[in-house]
């Protein structure tokens, strides 16, 4: 054979083997390791290295042969860029479909449900609760000051700006990261409209803020909100006191559910049956209705109001009336 056909028999023999372990490599990549639809959640830590993670797919049985996924990802020269996380994976994907999701960083995120009326340490418990962040930590950047004023919150505190919606953070999320999600929230929903509104009425938005949160512990019902603002509008507008309850519990420390008239009598920064005005920030996270009913109260000239002990209140517009309201639906229950 002359040495011209060698070279090309060997040439061609060996593009054949470069084509034949491109298709085979092609074919490893494509195809799913098992045919079970379940999925595993799967923890990769900040700083672990290639060789940890591909034990660790092996051993929750995502992949079967680690030296080809090995060889795979250093083929696809992604290696050196997965990412940390938590990640939903299973073995009816494919290895190449679980380096995509590795390297793009779809980590597995977790729902958050925070309350309308939630404070601060209701939403740190919340987020404990959810594998996400610890009590401490949170209340530690809750109490940041330099966070608090990075973010524009007018009062020293984050309560009553960590608005109530359904969020969703990965695991391992910082405290810090949360808390500027919630508050960003917060900024998106108190729009340039409202700002407009607060100015016109004569309220800041820390005071609009901390009305809206009194309302939001006085009634979850949405057809009384208006009147339970106009109410608490209307006395201050007259310097009344406030004399909500809602804000009494707030300033008491431990508070074990029993409201007493020594409770009332007390003096704190939140106790608005001795204090006049508003308090001095939130008492929790008000949501949009409340806060809207802060901004447009009813025009009704009521000045007082009493639970019903149904869910509902009665309103008054002078005190004889509202006496009488206390006696026939308070004071017969003991």
């Amino acid at each position: 054979m002359k040495a011209g056909k060698i070279i090309i028999f060997a040439v061609v023999i060996g593009c054949l083997g470069v084509a034949g372990t491109g298709y085979w490599f092609y074919r490893y990549a494509a195809t799913p390791t098992g045919i079970s639809k379940a999925t595993v959640a799967v923890w990769i830590k900040p700083g672990q290295n290639f060789f940890k993670t591909i034990a660790q797919l092996q051993q929750t049985g995502i992949i079967r042969h680690p030296k080809r996924f090995r060889l795979l990802a250093y083929l696809r020269r992604d290696e050196r860029r997965i990412r940390a996380g938590e990640y939903l994976l299973g073995a009816s994907m494919s290895p190449g479909a679980i380096l995509d999701v590795l390297v793009r960083g779809e980590v597995l995120l977790h729902k958050v449900v925070v309350p309308e009326g939630a404070t601060v340490s209701t939403i740190a418990q919340i987020l404990e609760s959810a594998g996400l962040v610890s009590q401490d930590a949170f209340l530690q950047a809750a109490r940041d000051p330099r966070l608090i004023k990075s973010l524009g919150v007018g009062g020293h505190t984050f309560e009553g700006y960590l608005f109530p919606e359904t969020y969703h953070f990965p695991k391992g999320v910082a405290a810090g990261q949360v808390i500027k999600k919630m508050v960003a929230q917060f900024h998106s929903v108190f729009a340039t409209d409202w700002l407009g509104r607060a100015r016109a009425i004569g309220f800041t938005t820390q005071q609009v803020v901390t009305l809206a949160s009194i309302v939001e512990k006085e009634t979850a019902r949405p057809d009384e909100r208006l009147r339970i603002a106009a109410v608490f509008v209307n006395r201050l507008k007259r310097g009344m006191r406030l004399e909500s309850d809602p804000t009494v519990i707030y300033g008491i420390k431990d508070f074990d559910g029993n409201l007493t008239r020594k409770d009332l009598q007390t003096l704190t920064p939140y106790n608005t049956y001795r204090i006049k005005g508003l308090p001095p920030g939130p008492i929790a996270s008000p949501g949009r209705a409340s806060i809207a009913a802060v901004l447009y109260p009813s025009e009704e000239p009521h000045l007082y109001f009493v639970s019903k002990n149904d869910g509902t209140h009665h309103f008054s517009r002078t005190l004889a009336e509202h006496k009488k309201m206390v006696r026939k639906y308070q004071l017969r229950r003991h």
